[in-house]
């Protein structure tokens, strides 16, 4: 007897967003009555030329941002009009957010700056410190623990700010140009890893111009003008499709 296949969950849904900023007298349509959907357990690529509108849309998919119309629902929940407290604490406990530059705090070190986000959620010190001993051993640099950001190499530092990400254990990763900054050698080592965090799990949407962090997705979203103007699913890996 076959069992009928349940849909994936539903993680994110993007409900006809409409984003706008004003650039002096004029005014930009950074989106334009975007929706899309996210399951849960998705590798999503987003990309697109700048100005595209792939950033704004991670932005609000994160609850950095709010649009100025349609909604965004997380987890069935409505998060487009959050307070700023509340956003806050979405972000937290929720989402882990990874950008091209790095944001580590340069006097502490990559062991401190994992354990960062536990303290701001209220984590007992030796909990943080053991969470974020077993996150550098995942992301390779349990060596490196004691060292600064000035003394990691900018893989490193990438790979800290993703264990950093992955602190309170969010259900969503968001990254935006991870390899940006990085060689293509230390950005194919990093796709790897954001490749066996996903095998592990972990939701995870990126903004790319990295070709070849594109195609290391399940699922390429192209943007163009404000809209959505492609969305296919890519074969899975090891297909000979």
């Amino acid at each position: 007897m076959t069992h009928p296949m349940h849909p994936p969950e539903v993680l994110l849904d993007a409900q006809q967003v409409e984003r706008r900023y004003r650039a002096g007298e004029t005014i930009v349509h950074a989106l334009r009555g975007v929706s899309v959907q996210i399951a849960r357990g998705d590798f999503t690529a987003i990309v697109g030329a700048s100005g595209s509108g792939k950033s704004t849309l991670l932005h609000l998919l994160g609850a950095v941002d709010a649009p100025d119309a349609g909604r965004v629902l997380f987890e069935g929940r409505d998060i487009s009009r959050l307070n700023d407290a509340d956003a806050t604490a979405l972000r937290l406990r929720r989402v882990g957010l990874v950008f091209q530059r790095f944001y580590l705090m340069p006097t502490l070190t990559a062991l401190e700056n994992v354990m960062l986000p536990m303290a701001e959620a209220g984590m007992p010190k030796a909990a943080r410190r053991a969470r974020a001993m077993q996150l550098l051993d995942y992301v390779g640099l349990a060596a490196r623990q004691e060292h600064r950001p000035s003394q990691l190499s900018g893989g490193e530092q990438q790979r800290v700010a993703v264990a950093r990400a992955l602190a309170n254990d969010p259900a969503l990763l968001l990254a935006d140009e991870p390899t940006g900054e990085l060689d293509a050698a230390t950005g194919a080592a990093l796709i790897g890893l954001l490749q066996r965090l996903n095998a592990d799990g972990l939701t995870c949407v990126l903004v790319t111009h990295d070709a070849a962090l594109a195609q290391s997705a399940r699922r390429v979203v192209r943007m163009a003008d404000g809209r959505i103007i492609a969305d296919d699913i890519l074969a899975p890996t090891g297909s000979t499709a």
